[in-house]
């Protein structure tokens, strides 16, 4: 049986010191016929400014994500949530200037 899915996903960063503090973002994250043998596509709605992310449609490039670049069938959505908010938390996302809250790709 194949099936495909969408998850939709408001996600709240509270972290220290860092531009994302108190932010809600929207992403999607679309899992195809072929998960969990291969990661779904996680893509923001609300636009966001980090090394990952691809500036015009808001898709998290693969390659530039290490979970996704390196995925395992044992991983979860709550990890790729998890590795995202580190993401973020990284000293090279950290202080990037963002968006006007509530704009979207």
């Amino acid at each position: 049986m194949h099936f495909c899915f969408f998850l939709h996903v408001d996600f709240c960063f509270f972290g220290f010191q860092t531009v994302h503090e108190g932010r809600i973002y929207q992403l999607k994250l679309f899992c195809d016929k072929d998960y969990p043998e291969k990661p779904p596509s996680v893509r923001f709605h609300s636009r966001i400014n980090m090394t990952c992310v691809n500036h015009e449609t808001g898709l998290v490039e693969s390659k530039k994500f290490g979970i996704l670049a390196n995925w395992r069938r044992e991983y979860t959505m709550e990890d790729i949530l998890t590795q995202l908010k580190k993401e973020m938390a990284a000293s090279h996302n950290r202080k990037l200037v963002q968006p006007p809250e509530g704009t979207y790709f």
